[in-house]
């Protein structure tokens, strides 16, 4: 057995094998790019070693680097994590020329699974069912449309090389495939510097169910099956095992040949055998094709774990130091039900865009495993996936693990940057899901109920105004309030580019009226915590620029400063007044200028700050009071727009 082990990777895989390591009683290694001198994993480690550039060209998919590290450090053995060089032959031979042990598949069988027609022609040869399709050199236009044709419509037409959906596009008809396989080509030529595709019959309701695999080089087992058909754009979003609606007699089957794959290709270590399944007619044993092998640890490898009981990475280092399969078939059962969904910082209403900032707060409720790799107060790097972490339960049933997880999700709380947070809610109590009524086109279908957001309440803007405030922070019996009657406070917050002003009166430190517009909401603090109009609050986060109420999978609000916002004098929308005393540094408009409300008109330096001056409302601008550089008193009129029409 090894004594050190450096791990060639970063965030929650990274901490992931170094806290399986320890608990062997192992010395570990990390290794950290210039964005990452401060990141969980660096400081997990018992030694961390830099290795270059914030780009991963220029650290974690430098090999040689990584080796060097190794050697300096006493390591004999690297262990890859996934993504980066975990599936990279040439990083393999290297490693294993340099004296150390790769934790992984041999080169050989990781260049055997790499390219995914050559990897379909050795499982037909192993009596592995494949997707009728064509995996064939000729690459000429003409031929692939022919091939499609044989086939049958729908097709899929798929990169050979890489994966998570790039080069890759589905064709309904005759017509389209010409110019469907000319922007799959770019694509693949741009991702992976390989334009060569497959075609592949589209099964019509499809469910992508994978089989993990370990083997010793000599003979494999398999850990039973992952169901990952809730995908978006081909990328998982939630996995769980076992499959829902799984037969003995599928299992048996999917399992055999999952293990006749691995062991066709002297496979060692844990990977994961990938199979398209037909899910029209229920699971049948003639009704799975194989799709590819990955050869290396998979992200979602612990709903295995939970139902299993058995630690993959534990198993990755001692077979790797030598030992044979810890356990054969007959030892390995399923014991209840597990789900992992995939915490991302990402903007759902923008589609999905993968989103940085700084992580202000990340707590996660008991009970819910959190592989994470980040904590309060780290940043999401653009350099990097922007997975926050991969939160997993376990229960007995299916429909248990299901509402622990929707409880889970309810209970986390992130603050600083947007997430797909409530989008995984809402596929969590996703009512199809539930029955297991499962595909790769589920999302797909339901995107727009899964993205639709709830509107927000009174109650929660009346938390975000206290906690915004601080007066949800326990005070002695003077604070907020006069001895003549209850001061009224105003705070203005915004959501959506919308401005909300309420009005906080403090009548006791336990007691505070909260007007939003016609509404008042009604706060007070009992039992420990605050409610608003008998129902309890939900905690938030703030800081300078954000509140966030833990509400409906976290509501967030920018802070708003009143003085930086017009004012209108008696009401009149139409006049711009100056908050506060002050000098006018800019004028933005002038008269006959048509504006929107919202529209810069002028910035005035008060307080040592500038503050932007909007229009309040659309209109057009009738005079221009004032110029750059005067100095202005409070109250007066600096822009006025002409009289509203109606």
């Amino acid at each position: 057995m090894f004594d050190t082990i450096l791990i060639a990777n970063r965030g929650e895989i990274a901490l992931r094998v170094i806290r399986t390591a320890r608990a062997m009683g192992l010395r570990t290694v990390a290794v950290y790019s210039d964005a990452d001198t401060e990141a969980a994993h660096v400081s997990e480690a018992d030694l961390a070693v830099p290795i270059g550039g914030a780009a991963p060209s220029e650290s974690y998919l430098r090999g040689d680097a990584i080796i060097a590290a190794a050697q300096a450090t006493g390591a004999q053995a690297i262990h890859p994590g996934y993504g980066f060089l975990s599936e990279n032959p040439d990083f393999v031979d290297a490693v294993e020329a340099a004296g150390l042990t790769f934790i992984g598949p041999s080169a050989k069988a990781i260049r055997a699974m790499g390219l995914k027609d050559a990897a379909k022609a050795l499982m037909e040869k192993a009596g592995v069912p494949v997707v009728p399709g064509y995996h064939g050199a000729d690459q000429a236009p003409a031929h692939l449309a022919a091939e499609a044709a044989r086939i049958g419509y729908p097709v899929l037409i798929k990169a050979v090389a890489g994966g998570g959906g790039k080069g890759m596009r589905l064709v309904d008809r005759p017509e389209d495939f010409a110019d469907a396989l000319t922007r799959a080509q770019a694509e693949a030529r741009t991702a992976f510097g390989n334009e060569a595709v497959l075609i592949e019959k589209f099964v019509t309701q499809p469910r992508h169910i994978e089989l993990q695999v370990f083997g010793d080089g000599t003979r494999a087992v398999h850990l039973f099956e992952r169901d990952c058909s809730l995908q978006r754009r081909h990328q998982k979003v939630i996995e769980e095992a076992p499959a829902p609606g799984m037969t003995e007699e599928m299992r048996a089957a999917m399992g055999a040949a999952a293990v006749r794959a691995a062991e066709a290709i002297g496979y060692k270590g844990a990977g994961t055998v990938e199979f398209i399944v037909d899910g029209s007619d229920g699971l049948r044993p003639d009704g799975f094709w194989f799709m590819e092998m990955n050869t290396r640890l998979q992200v979602e490898h612990p709903v295995t774990e939970a139902i299993t009981g058995i630690d993959l990475v534990e198993w990755q280092i001692r077979v790797a130091a030598g030992e044979p399969l810890p356990a054969q078939q007959a030892d390995l059962a399923i014991t209840g039900h597990a789900f992992e969904a995939r915490l991302y910082a990402e903007d759902v209403p923008a589609g999905f865009l993968p989103a940085t900032g700084r992580l202000a707060h990340l707590r996660f409720p008991d009970g819910l495993r959190a592989d994470s790799g980040v904590r309060s107060g780290d940043r999401i790097s653009p350099h990097y996936d922007p997975m926050i972490a991969k939160l997993v339960v376990h229960g007995p049933t299916r429909a248990v693990a299901l509402r622990q997880l929707a409880r889970g999700l309810r209970e986390t709380q992130v603050a600083g940057t947007v997430t797909n947070l409530a989008f995984l809610g809402a596929l969590a109590e996703h009512a199809g899901f539930a029955a297991g009524a499962v595909d790769t086109g589920l999302i797909g279908r339901d995107l727009d109920a899964l993205t639709a957001r709830a509107a927000v309440s009174p109650a929660i803007m009346a938390e975000a105004a206290l906690i915004a405030t601080g007066l949800d922070a326990p005070g002695d019996w003077s604070r907020g309030f006069a001895l003549w009657a209850p001061l009224a406070r105003p705070v203005a917050l915004a959501r959506e580019g919308a401005v909300i002003e309420i009005v906080l009166r403090v009548a006791s430190p336990s007691r505070i009226a909260c007007t939003i517009g016609e509404a008042t909401v009604q706060a007070e603090h009992r039992g420990g915590r605050w409610w608003f109009d008998d129902a309890p609050g939900h905690g938030g986060f703030a800081d300078a620029d954000r509140v966030t109420v833990f509400a409906d999978y976290g509501v967030a609000f920018e802070r708003v400063d009143l003085l930086a916002r017009d004012t209108a004098a008696g009401g009149d929308a139409g006049l711009t007044l100056a908050p506060m005393p002050g000098r006018v540094v800019a004028v933005m408009v002038e008269a006959g200028q048509a504006v929107a409300a919202g529209a810069r008109l002028a910035v005035l330096e008060a307080m040592k700050m500038e503050h932007t001056l909007t229009a309040a409302r659309d209109g057009t601008v009738a005079e221009v009071l004032v110029a750059e550089g005067d100095q202005v008193e409070a109250g007066a009129p600096l822009i006025r727009l002409e009289e509203d029409a109606a």
